[in-house]
Formats: C-alpha cells, structure tokens, sequence
C-alpha cells in the first residue's frame, strides 16, 4: 500500500496523527527533502528506507514505489503541506493507478493556514472579503492565461500567493494593475511554523522592499488583501440580532 501524507506546514507536531502513525508504520518513505522538515523523519521506524525525492525524478520515484509494493512493503509519499496544493500528486497517482497499485491520501496543514496563524489573522472577514485565491506567480512552470495575476487580483478578494517571493517587483506591478491599491495591507510568511519562521507585514507597494530588508527570496508565502486592516463587520451568526437554528434573536 502507498499512503501519500501531508507533512504539515513545516512545525513536525503540526502532521497529522494520522499521518504520523503512518510514518511509524512504513518500509519506506519518499519525502520533499526540499521542503519538509526532517524533525519527520524521526518518526521512521529501524530500518525504514528513506528516500528524498529532491534528487529524483517522477520515473525514480515510480521505481521506488513499484519495488517496493512487489515486496509487499508500505510505502509514505511525505509532502509538504497538503499534498492537493502544488503537491504534483496527480501524476503519480495515474501511474500508479496504471501499475494496479492502491493508495490512499492523507491531508495535512498547508502553508497558507500555518501563515494564517502565525499572523493570528482571519482570511475571510465579514463586509472585507469572504473568498481566498491561492495561486502563484508564472515562472519556469507557467500558469493558465485566465489565471494571470491581474485578472485574479481584479476580485478584491485575499490572495495567498505561493511560489512568488523571488519575483516580487514583477507581483507588486500585477497586483497594482489588477486593482489593489499600494496601501493594500501585505504580508511575507517565511516558513510559516519553522522553528525559523518570519513575518513581515507592509503594503503591496513595499513588498519588494519588505523582502530585501529581511533577506526573503524564497520559501514564502505573500498575502495580500484588506482582512490584515482593522475594518471588519461583526459576524451575523454570534450577533444576538441574529436568529439561528440554535439559537433566537435576543434584540
């Protein structure tokens, strides 16, 4: 069996206590040396292969797989984050549904929560914004023509971009043309949960400047949007105006 796991967001008690016991429990595991926190990895069993897929390509990592499920070992494919956000699951997924091989999915705290917490902030404010776009910059990898950051940012809604902290004069200018303002509120999570964690709060027209100031050119997260201001409506349902199924209106 191959259970693919989200490590969390880099903090090793944030993992699952699913996806822990499943790490004590494997012959092998295939980690995002890269990007996860190898505090995980002492959870690995006495003679537990270990993998890091930083240095291997989608085929190696099948081979890994592949031989050791012929040897009727459990493998853990360790992501970071939750494996759906820019995890490149999908691909081993149909490979290994091809071979006639069984998986499963773990999910874990993505980056965009741990942010979240590190900045004691809420994403979606009453009356502020009430949905989140989770995208990144296009680079080496493009990105759909629809999904280019202007049209995206044209929303007004909070943005959680990923991937995106070494091109940020270039994101500052597609935020601007897509609306926001350079006094939107903005912030940069550096490995968000790490024992090394930094978070530098601006606006969008600072966001270059707020990275070179603290030496961010990767491994970050940039929010932008009007719930890290301090306008925000009450929230209905804890208002006693407001009558629910539980409970009726006392005003």
């Amino acid at each position: 069996m191959i259970h693919f796991v989200g490590a969390g967001s880099g903090a090793p008690d944030l993992i699952t206590v699913r996806g822990q016991r499943l790490l004590q429990q494997a012959d092998v595991i295939i980690y995002a040396g890269s990007l996860v926190n190898p505090a995980l990895l002492d959870n690995a069993k006495a003679g537990c292969e270990i993998y890091d897929s930083a240095k291997m390509t989608l085929e190696h990592v099948l081979e890994v797989m592949t031989a050791a499920e012929k040897q009727g070992k459990t493998t853990v494919r360790l992501h970071t984050g939750d494996p759906s956000i820019y995890g490149a699951i999908r691909e081993q997924m149909d490979l290994l549904d091809e071979a006639g091989f069984d998986y499963d999915v773990t999910p874990g705290v993505s980056s965009f929560c741990g942010a979240a917490a590190a900045l004691k902030a809420e994403y979606t404010l009453p009356d502020v914004s009430q949905t989140v776009i989770i995208t990144r910059m296009a680079g080496r990898t493009p990105v759909p023509e629809k999904e280019e950051i202007s049209l995206l940012a044209s929303h007004g809604a909070t943005m959680a971009i990923f991937l995106s902290a070494g091109m940020l004069e270039q994101l500052r200018e597609r935020l601007l043309k897509g609306g926001y303002t350079e006094n939107t509120p903005a912030a940069i999570v550096y490995k968000a949960t790490w024992p090394d964690e930094k978070q530098v709060i601006g606006t969008v027209g600072t966001l270059p400047q707020m990275a070179k100031e603290h030496g961010i050119s990767k491994t970050a997260l940039i929010l932008v949007g009007g719930f890290l201001g301090d306008k925000y409506e009450r929230s209905k349902l804890y208002d006693p105006a407001f009558t629910t199924e539980f409970r009726k209106a006392t005003k």
